[in-house]
């Protein structure tokens, strides 16, 4: 019995995780002196990036480069998705904390 495509996707899943896990593990303990704008300026720029380079493997795979599958493409589509719905509801509760704070009386 033939294990090499099953150790081959078994990597790819964990080559995957890594990158999932990453951008949390940045976030998950920030420092005393971090500035929130830096902060929502990195992660605008990590999903820019994932967004990027989802264009770039859609891109790939459309024009028949050799090692551009369909998983990759899938893949990185759907996570470039669910970091920009991500940062919608991040925004929509900034807006509504600043309203929230606009209407209170002094």
């Amino acid at each position: 019995m033939d294990t090499s495509a099953i150790d081959n996707l078994l990597g790819q899943m964990r080559a995957a995780a890594a990158i999932v896990d990453q951008p949390a593990r940045a976030l998950a303990a920030p420092t005393a002196g971090t500035d929130f704008a830096a902060v929502l300026k990195h992660t605008l720029d990590g999903i820019n990036g994932t967004q990027v380079a989802a264009t770039r493997l859609a891109r790939d795979f459309e024009l028949g480069v050799p090692n551009a599958n369909l998983n990759d493409v899938m893949i990185s589509v759907q996570k470039a998705n669910i970091s920009f719905q991500e940062m919608v509801q991040v925004r929509n509760r900034l807006v509504s904390a600043y309203q929230s704070i606009m209407n209170m009386q002094v």
